[in-house]
């Protein structure tokens, strides 16, 4: 500020607005030249300039180093309600990468396609989805939670080539998995206590809860290989499905038809034995759609 001062005076000395005498103390003109010293005047310039740029250089440098602390910090965030599923739905596939053999070469059966066709003709939009077909009898189908809106399929080949299904058996098959999905059944088996605090946390400098994240994922283990759905929810998400198809006879047939297949698999098929533990039962389902007989009075 000083040398901005001296500059100015300068600056009015030369365009004459300032006279080039002053009064000194004992109120007696004198010389301007005699009370300014130019050295020091450009000492106190080359000063301002310099400690404008060590103040500009740290401020940058207080900035990048901010900035490298939060990115540090940031590698530790754990995923937000909004990404955790998908983040821990992914994380599960690959830890089952051998059991559920996801990575082979498979041909393109165009289910994405008509499954979108189907929503969209019950009146779903905007669902966003990924089908993904595996290589074992273990797991025939089963829906996992995702980003919001969006959901995971996992679709057994063995299962629906011994089933013959055609595209539209497989879309309802799927739709019912998205029911499961809807019907909150999934997240409220596998959730935790401690999880709402857990996720979207950070650990840094902190120690991570390991023992949650083994828990959860035990859960998803529990659930798609062993435990399944309970009567009670199987009987929901089948009238679910009875409600939403009773328009069209067609795709109610087709449901029943299809569940009639199943059925019939479950107990020939040795390999699909397991089948009615994770969705009981085939059988009880066709009892719940076959419309009751009226008495003949």
């Amino acid at each position: 500020m000083r040398g901005m001062a001296i500059m100015m005076l300068i600056t009015l000395m030369m365009d004459g607005v300032l006279p080039t005498h002053v009064l000194g103390k004992s109120k007696e003109l004198v010389p301007v030249s005699e009370t300014i010293e130019f050295d020091k005047i450009k000492k106190v310039l080359r000063k301002d300039r310099l400690g404008t740029e060590v103040a500009k250089k740290k401020a940058v440098r207080s900035v990048k180093k901010k900035k490298r602390k939060e990115k540090k910090i940031g590698r530790y965030d754990i995923p937000s309600v909004e990404s955790f599923w998908s983040f821990f739905s992914e994380y599960w596939l690959i830890k089952n990468a051998t059991v559920l053999k996801w990575d082979f070469k498979k041909p393109d059966y165009g289910l994405e396609s008509s499954f979108r066709e189907f929503l969209e003709t019950m009146g779903i939009y905007e669902v966003r989805f990924k089908i993904l077909l595996v290589n074992s009898p273990d797991v025939t189908h089963f829906a996992l939670p995702s980003n919001p809106n969006e959901y995971i399929f996992l679709l057994s080949v063995p299962f629906i080539r011994t089933l013959d299904l055609s595209k539209l058996e497989i879309s309802l098959l799927l739709f019912e998995d998205y029911l499961r999905i809807q019907n909150g059944f999934f997240k409220d088996y596998v959730s935790v206590a401690g999880m709402n605090e857990f996720i979207g946390g950070n650990f840094y400098q902190k120690s991570f809860n390991s023992k949650l994240m083994n828990t959860v994922s035990s859960r998803y283990d529990d659930l798609i290989f062993d435990k399944g759905f309970s009567f009670k929810q199987q009987f929901k998400v089948t009238e679910n499905m009875n409600q939403m198809l009773r328009s069209s006879s067609k795709l109610w047939n087709s449901y029943y038809l299809m569940i009639g297949k199943i059925d019939n698999l479950v107990k020939t098929n040795i390999l699909y034995q397991k089948y009615l533990k994770i969705y009981p039962s085939p059988e009880l389902q066709l009892s719940w759609l076959r419309p009751e007989k009226k008495k003949v009075l």
